[in-house]
């Protein structure tokens, strides 16, 4: 048998209801009748202007009866959370008045951009931005046909939207973004309106945490508002269908002080979100005043509000016999056919002309002045806010000499120096220099990751509970600067909203986890891409990763840690914003380091392990190698002046060592072998500069590569991406690129690099395999080479660890 649900109580159905009169925690009716129906006027043209937006290319005020040709073919547009978002515009609009107060709106639910979008255009910022589209009859009508239009803009809050930091489709991360938004910005209300459907996925139901994660002194405020909906595109949502009591819970537990706000009748909502609006902010103004006043940073209960609407509030109640408003048919158009139905061209009219245009737009299709006051003016206006525009804010960081933190080295390939250190001392005087605008980004890996220097610069920020034993080696202030939780989502989430408001940070990350935040990273691409396109956005600066504990060194994790995959999706991105760096030591990484802290408007990704390793440049040679991002390393090479028989590259720290290895094998063997050997710093030197900015010429690359002699390259990553970045090359059929393979577990470092043939005697015989006089003439060698790659691997099997030469081998030229 199969069990059916069993019928809902009339309690258990008021309890989840979006009908009837405005139910909500916080009493009271604070707007006088004239301020309700000014309010209640901007809201009704906002829900007016979404629906022409989805509907419309012609005929925007209805001057004339609808006909099937004033509306579009294609129909993209989502209506559902439209109205909710454009009702919670209408009541910050009045707030930020109220109150005198900076305001970022960030709008969650996936395809909600007209329910922003519309309110933009009232206040006459989207007009601002975008002079076609005037506030006039032809710009209203320019206005409706771009949107999810061809040559127009997306149905999300596209970097095209003024006002917005964050794409809509982007599910999960509103609130992550708002807290970044509101870190070091004390003036600042971020207001996040969560989906009640992306509040079903991991990276929002974590994001709540960010409220342990703000110092009321410092900081801004952010008020997440839960928009309770009920649907997702044909599902209810859980949030939606437990009890108010589990919901209440569930949010007291979060740390917060929920209020509710439910109901659909207009002038109860008015009232009711005017109300505990007011109580909010100036919940969120108490707590600050204590804390600044005090001086004392305690961790709050924060206020956050749980809005419950029908699912395509005041649109049509039934099409073709279905319900639709309170349904998840309301989520995206409640009716199509529209140029072979005229049933449902007539109710669209009649739906439009029941928000009475006549009484908000003049003749002229201009909204009634006493209207448009309902919204604040200038840098105030929601679109037209400065911190929705970073880069307008930033300021350049003010930057020591990276130089100063190098490692002195008499000759390459001798002294063994855990990379990450030097770095983290760096970073901390980065800190150090920019109180209010850096933070350094990361999971709880940062003293793992060799960066514990950072902690002499600031703490880690920690306002929740201490113990005694925290102040031994805890590293932990209300005041620090080092952001950790063990979600990459979160953090990811709140770098960006940092770096989207106009400041600085860096990330760093295990290489295997740098997977988790793969489409958060792709999201911010591909806004940055947009971004560069969209005159009046400014730049802001670059989302900088270290992805660290890398491939190579993973052989106490295991298989699961190995993965240097990031590598090929970032590169799927598009050449204006993605760069990647792979640099072999200290002072390339700290020369690299601080070039990415100056840019804007890139994603950098550097690639360095955090282990003991050989360095090979003195800091005038890592700035000459950094800048060039590839080049010939003459003291590894025995080509100079003559035609190479073989060109040995690599990029990475292990593939660099071992490489290096490879070829005193090879000097030591084969005395007369011309040898070249060539690093790369900056990955996309491999392109050609036809398809990325840093891309070499065919004529340089040619003349580093050869056009017919063997390339034996030793990759950090999977081969193939060598293989897609060079395939167009020349020489790219002598191309034999070794990288790793998906072999390995517990082995210790030689004996992984053997398995996935990125060692030194892998390469040796790599290279006698391919060299035509060395086919013949070394095969003793070669056989010699596989001899001690057998030993090698018997030795790591019996002591667990690698032959005492090969743990510590030099540069013996």
């Amino acid at each position: 048998m199969v069990a059916t649900p069993s019928k809902p109580t009339a309690e258990e159905i008021s309890s989840i209801s979006c009908y009837g009169k405005a139910r909500s925690t916080v009493d009271g009716a604070p707007l006088s009748s004239d301020e309700l129906r000014k309010m209640h006027a901007f809201w009704r043209a906002a829900n007016y202007l979404a629906i022409g937006m989805i509907y419309l290319r012609d005929n925007p005020l209805l001057k004339e009866p609808l006909k099937p040709e004033n509306i579009k073919h294609r129909l993209l547009g989502h209506w559902g959370s439209s109205p909710g978002i454009s009702f919670l515009y209408t009541h910050l609009n009045r707030a930020i008045k109220k109150f005198d107060q900076d305001m970022l709106y960030i709008v969650g639910p996936g395809h909600g951009a007209p329910g922003f979008l519309g309110p933009c255009y009232l206040e006459g910022s989207y007009s601002q931005y975008f002079s076609d589209c005037s506030e006039d009859e032809e710009g209203m009508k320019r206005f409706f046909k771009q949107f999810s239009f061809p040559g127009g803009i997306g149905s999300h809050c596209t970097p095209e939207t003024p006002g917005s930091i964050h794409e809509g489709g982007e599910l999960g991360y509103s609130i992550s973004h708002a807290y970044g938004a509101a870190f070091d910005n004390p003036n600042l209300i971020v207001v996040a309106l969560a989906g009640d459907g992306e509040a079903e996925t991991g990276p929002l139901a974590t994001s709540w945490h960010s409220n342990k994660f703000i110092n009321p002194i410092r900081d801004g405020a952010v008020l997440p508002i839960l928009h309770l909906n009920g649907y997702k595109i044909n599902n209810p949502t859980i949030l939606a269908r437990i009890s108010h009591e589990e919901l209440e819970d569930l949010f007291q537990g979060y740390g917060y002080t929920p209020y509710f706000v439910e109901g659909s009748d207009p002038e109860s909502m008015h009232q009711a979100m005017a109300a505990t609006l007011d109580h909010c902010i100036s919940e969120i103004h108490k707590i600050q005043q204590e804390a600044r006043s005090s001086g004392i940073p305690k961790r709050p209960r924060w206020p956050m509000i749980v809005m419950r609407t029908p699912k395509g509030w005041t649109g049509p109640q039934e099409v073709d016999g279905h319900k639709v408003e309170g349904f998840w048919r309301a989520h995206q158009v409640p009716m199509g056919a529209m140029h072979s139905n005229p049933e449902h061209v007539r109710m669209l009219e009649e739906w439009m002309r029941s928000y009475k245009p006549e009484e908000l737009f003049d003749e002229n299709g201009t909204l009634f002045p006493e209207i448009k006051e309902v919204a604040p003016t200038g840098s105030k206006r929601l679109g037209s806010t400065p911190y929705a525009n970073g880069g307008v804010l930033r300021r350049g960081l003010k930057l020591p000499d990276f130089r100063k933190y190098g490692v002195e080295l008499e000759k390459p390939g001798t002294i063994e120096v855990e990379n990450n250190k030097p770095l983290g001392v760096f970073l901390r005087d980065v800190i150090k220099c920019n109180m209010s605008n850096f933070r350094v980004f990361g999971p709880d890996e940062t003293t793992s990751n060799k960066l514990n220097a950072v902690y002499e610069g600031s703490k880690k920020f920690w306002i929740a509970g201490y113990l005694p034993e925290d102040a031994d080696g805890g590293e932990l202030s209300p005041d620090g600067r080092v952001m950790e939780i063990l979600s990459e989502h979160t953090l990811e989430g709140w770098l960006e909203g940092y770096l989207l408001t106009g400041r600085h940070g860096f990330f760093s990350t295990y290489e295997a986890f740098v997977h988790v935040i793969d489409s958060m990273v792709n999201q911010h691409a591909k806004w940055l891409e947009i971004s560069k396109h969209v005159s009046w956005r400014k730049e802001i600066s670059s989302l900088n990763i270290l992805i660290t504990s890398t491939v190579w060194r993973q052989d106490h994790n295991g298989f699961t840690h190995q993965d240097p995959g990031f590598l090929d999706l970032i590169v799927n991105k598009s050449a204006d914003v993605v760069r990647v760096y792979l640099p072999p030591d200290v002072n390339s990484l700290l020369s690299v380091a601080d070039h990415c802290l100056r840019s804007q408007d890139y994603i950098n990704v550097i690639v360095c392990d955090k282990q003991m390793h050989l360095q090979y440049h003195d800091m005038e040679a890592a700035v000459r190698n950094c800048t060039k991002g590839i080049d010939i390393w003459e003291w590894a090479s025995t080509d100079a002046g003559a035609e190479p028989d073989v060109v040995l590259a690599c990029a990475g720290d292990i593939t660099t060592l071992e490489a290096l290895a490879a070829s005193v094998l090879l000097r030591e063997n084969f005395p007369e072998l011309k040898i070249r050997f060539v690093n790369v710093i900056d990955l996309f030197k491999l392109q050609p500069n036809t398809e990325h900015p840093h891309g070499l010429s065919d004529r340089d690359f040619d003349s580093l590569f050869t056009l017919d002699k063997p390339v034996i390259f030793n990759f950090h990553g999977y081969p193939w991406l060598i293989h897609r970045l060079a395939y167009r090359r020349h020489n790219h059929n002598n191309m034999h690129v070794r990288g790793y393979k998906e072999k390995g577990n517990i082995n210790t470092p030689l004996e992984l690099a053997i398995q996935n043939q990125i060692d030194r005697f892998s390469i040796a015989i790599d290279v006698i395999d391919r060299v035509p006089k060395l086919q013949v003439a070394g095969a003793h060698v070669k056989e010699m080479l596989k001899d001690e790659q057998i030993s090698c691997r018997n030795y790591a099997y019996e002591h667990g660890t690698d032959k005492p030469e090969i743990v510590n081998w030099k540069w013996p030229y």
